[in-house]
């Protein structure tokens, strides 16, 4: 049974409004960013978009991290065994 009905972002128009809100909001953040006083306890946290540049640097960092720890911890995927193995599996009906 196929569900045909179309969601709000399934319109090319409407994604194109989305990405433009946040180009928006990004712009603002950034202009924003020149109207506060910074109270630091360090110096390079007063640099223009240090918190920005930050967050960005430990998302790539925690995606590469995730990618190397997912090679050294993963399993094959006959780890618990083939399907036509003869064992008795949670679908048996013995």
């Amino acid at each position: 049974m196929q569900d045909d009905k179309k969601y709000w972002l399934d319109e090319t128009g409407n994604v194109q409004k989305v990405l433009y809100a946040l180009y928006i909001a990004c712009a603002v953040l950034i202009a924003l960013d020149f109207t506060y006083s910074k109270h630091t306890a360090f110096g390079f946290e007063g640099w223009f978009g240090f918190y920005g540049l930050y967050g960005f640097v430990a998302c790539v960092l925690l995606v590469l991290s995730a990618k190397v720890l997912r090679v050294l911890i993963s399993r094959p995927l006959n780890y618990y065994g083939d399907d036509n193995d003869g064992g008795e599996g949670e679908n048996d009906d013995r």
